[in-house]
């Protein structure tokens, strides 16, 4: 389902005993469950956005849980759907930060300028949040991250609260830029997050690295 030149970015992972181990997993889970998002948007963040496009990488944890709502990218539903909170609040920050009011929810826009919009994990069992984050995606995931490391031009990593902070750990080249604040979560949100103006920071790295900054409406 990888594609994209994903593939070969991911080869030796991808045959990994961990992997097939992780696949049989899923599928077991899709058998039996109502799982999100649907089986074939599973990798959905990486099919819509090459390897060597990935500019700026959004670390989300675990897809939206409720019926509708999670599509395979951190933090976006379809246009139509109920807003979550956490979405709610970026789109306030987003005002505050550049005047923009975003009127879409889906932030596939975001993914075809170069956002790499990635869940730590790319599963959820409907109703349960985090039910599938010891089955192995993360291991996944972090090599991901530890692969778009490996480039040879800037990356600028934005991390949503202390989960994705703890992934500062695999950005060890010193050309990439960091972004942290707290998470988007109303219960978080007031702690930091509402007033670090990360959009706006995120253009200044990129047109620093003399990069096409991203068009966030």
């Amino acid at each position: 389902m990888l594609n994209n030149g994903w593939n070969e970015i991911l080869a030796d992972y991808l045959k990994s005993a961990n992997y097939l181990k992780l696949i049989k997993e899923v599928d077991k889970l899709y058998g039996s469950n109502i799982c999100y998002p649907k089986h074939e948007e599973i990798y959905a963040a990486l099919n819509m956005l090459k390897y060597e496009d990935v500019k700026v990488v959004i670390i989300g944890q675990d897809p939206y849980h409720g019926e509708g709502e999670a599509h395979g990218l951190a933090f976006s539903v379809r246009q139509g759907v109920k807003i979550p909170p956490s979405l709610r609040n970026i789109f306030k920050e987003l005002y505050s930060d550049l005047g923009i009011t975003r009127l879409s929810t889906d932030l596939s826009d975001w993914e075809e300028q170069g956002i790499l919009l990635l869940n730590s994990c790319l599963t959820v069992t409907k109703d349960i949040p985090g039910s599938h984050k010891d089955i192995g995606w993360q291991e996944f995931t972090d090599y991901i991250i530890k692969k778009i490391n490996e480039k040879n031009e800037p990356v600028v990593f934005l991390l949503w609260g202390n989960y994705a902070i703890g992934k500062e750990k695999l950005i060890t080249n010193p050309i990439h830029h960091v972004i942290k604040s707290a998470h988007p979560s109303p219960l978080s949100a007031s702690r930091g997050f509402f007033g670090s103006k990360p959009f706006s920071k995120i253009n200044e790295y990129l047109e620093k690295d003399y990069k096409k900054t991203i068009h966030w409406g």
